[in-house]
């Protein structure tokens, strides 16, 4: 979680335990606050959305709208969640194995 801290909340004073409230509490909002925020900045994306219940981070990954700033590299990195953690196809040309 101090990767977390540190890589998507330097802005905050948030602790460890805010972290684990925000990724397993019952505010649906505070868990989508969390997702956008390792998603944007995360530099180890993928291990620290496993701190999401497999159930929550198959909802926040389906319900995400991208926003208009950022978009392409927001929509590249959303793929690579979509690919590694509900088997759908990757779309990121420069990630497939080539054959």
């Amino acid at each position: 979680m101090d990767k977390i801290i540190k890589d998507c909340f330097w802005e905050y004073d948030f602790l460890k335990e805010d972290i684990y409230n925000m990724a397993n509490g019952t505010d649906i909002n505070a868990k989508k606050f969390l997702f956008s925020k390792i998603l944007a900045n995360s530099t180890d994306m993928i291990k620290s959305m496993k701190i999401f219940s497999k159930d929550d981070l198959k909802e926040l990954i389906e319900s995400y709208k991208v926003p208009s700033f950022n978009s392409e590299f927001i929509k590249r990195r959303l793929n690579m969640l979509e690919f590694y953690f509900l088997d759908k196809e990757l779309e990121v040309t420069e990630l497939k194995w080539v054959a």
